[in-house]
């Protein structure tokens, strides 16, 4: 039996989830709203109210050809004639539950390595629930957290098998973040079949409508994605002269940065932005953002300042991002100091996407999960890796996340996965004032938001534009020290911007 796991329902009837509605009624509801397949699983009752609930189910699910699958119990799927069975990795093995089912019964497999999803397509598995993706409650026997890249790297490495098997992601999977999941998990030649949800559906309060919304959003790319696969340019002379154009649009369309920082740059970051052509607004109220986000602009992240509350407010405002299509960037400041902030990076990774992560190498570190070591304060620290090991390190990353990374320092790397580059601009005075790395972000966040077409080359171009203006200030023959050179730095800003404008006008 051919199986649609676009949408995969997994029932949960203890009251924490189910709350005071009948089971039948929700997976009556939710199949209406366009759930694929139905898992039904039960861990507690008695074997024959098992029976009379998958008979329920088994009818329910027939008369919208939707299949049913029974959790665990080959004897249950059996008496009821179901459609399948899904087995644990502690469950009865494949090839005994094959023998007992026949061909026809479709079985599935739970896997959380590469080494059980191998082993499951080998014994014969017509389809695997990959996971888990994230931390979930309904779960108690998690063995792993997955995540989008373990579920990528499963997904790279089944690919060639000979037996081709549709595939889920499950755990933690709602309609915030069903698209994230599915455009990062992305493998270089198969995605997600689907995803399968708990809770989203299962403790909704309209069970139907929550399945309608989620099923639309499995089949739309996420707002994020702008268009088709970009004509990226990879030889440095024409990304240099492209750049040029990133900064005229800039100045053209004037965009609004949204800046979420800290209250000691704030000032500065606004007349950088002022500066660049962009239009600044520091808003750390995350309730603002889903307006803002219609403004056409980019939200910029900054974790200088972390609170609680400021955790939930990024969260809230990515996310409204998110849904708008309108680029996000993240500086993970200090991301390894303290326990609060390793705990936000972990948040934040996990609940939005991010167009470009910028970070010096102990903070990129801390997000690539390598870093063994306190991070003190915001500093990067003495670095004892080579230029490659730098540059593995941020293209490493910008694969995994399938976005573009900024490693920060003395010599920056930029990758977007593919294209790797060191770009060795700047002054020493930018490592003496407050707030350069911050406003940094503002800068490239402009240019993401008025080039859409090629994410590296927008940050690219934010990169050379803020590091020459600050090449051009430490010459000027009126700076003497970190002091003079800030409103030296602002009007070089300016210039670079103006000589842009009037190399498209010559």
């Amino acid at each position: 039996m051919k199986i649609d796991c676009t949408l995969y329902l997994v029932t949960d009837s203890t009251p924490a989830i189910l709350g005071k509605n009948h089971l039948e009624d929700v997976v009556r509801a939710a199949v209406e709203g366009g759930v694929t397949v139905v898992q039904y699983r039960d861990k507690h009752s008695d074997t024959g109210d098992l029976i009379r609930t998958a008979q329920s189910l088994r009818t329910i699910c027939r008369q919208h050809s939707v299949p049913l699958i029974i959790n665990d119990r080959v004897d249950v799927a059996l008496a009821v004639d179901a459609d399948g069975v899904h087995l644990g990795q502690t469950d009865m093995d494949i090839i005994t539950a094959r023998q007992l089912v026949g061909s026809k019964m479709i079985i599935g497999v739970t896997v959380s390595s590469l080494a059980e999803a191998l082993t499951a397509v080998e014994a014969g598995a017509d389809y695997l629930g990959i996971g888990t993706v994230y931390a979930t409650p309904t779960k108690e026997d998690t063995k792993a957290i997955l995540g989008t890249a373990g579920v990528r790297d499963i997904l790279n490495h089944i690919t060639g098998l000979e037996k081709a098997v549709p595939t889920v992601a499950i755990g933690g999977i709602n309609a915030k973040n069903i698209q994230r999941v599915m455009f990062k998990s992305q493998g270089r030649r198969k995605r997600l079949d689907g995803v399968a949800v708990v809770s989203a559906i299962m403790a909704a309060e309209c069970p139907k409508a929550a399945a309608q919304a989620l099923r639309r959003l499995a089949a739309e790319p996420p707002g994020f994605i702008t268009g088709g696969r970009p004509n990226r340019v990879k030889e440095v002379d024409d990304l240099l002269r492209q750049a040029n154009n990133v900064i005229q649009d800039l100045g053209a369309k004037h965009p609004l940065c949204h800046n979420m920082t800290n209250l000691v740059v704030q000032n500065f970051a606004a007349n950088v932005a002022l500066s660049i052509g962009s239009s600044p607004i520091m808003a750390n109220n995350g309730d603002e953002a889903p307006e803002l986000a219609k403004l056409g602009g980019a939200l910029v992240i900054n974790m200088g300042s972390i609170t609680p509350e400021a955790r939930t407010n990024y969260v809230r405002a990515a996310q409204a991002y998110n849904a708008c299509g309108q680029p996000v960037l993240f500086d993970p400041v200090g991301a390894g100091a303290t326990k609060l902030r390793r705990d936000t990076v972990k948040s934040l990774m996990a609940e939005c996407y991010f167009e470009v992560i910028k970070g010096n190498e102990s903070e990129l570190s801390v997000l690539w999960g390598v870093l063994d070591t306190q991070q003190k304060g915001v500093d990067s620290g003495i670095s004892t890796s080579s230029d490659l090991d730098k540059a593995a390190l941020t293209m490493k990353l910008a694969a995994r996340e399938r976005n573009v990374v900024v490693l920060t320092g003395k010599t920056d790397y930029l990758s977007d996965g593919t294209r790797t580059y060191a770009i060795k601009n700047g002054s020493g005075y930018l490592g003496r004032i407050t707030g350069s790395g911050c406003t940094l972000g503002t800068t490239i966040a402009a240019c993401l938001a008025s080039h859409r077409e090629d994410k590296l080359l927008a940050t690219l171009s934010g990169i050379l534009m803020y590091e020459i203006a600050a090449e051009r200030a430490t010459l000027r023959d009126d700076v003497k020290g970190p002091g003079t050179f800030v409103p030296a730095f602002i009007d070089e800003l300016a210039d670079v911007a103006r000589l842009a404008h009037e190399s498209n006008d010559s």
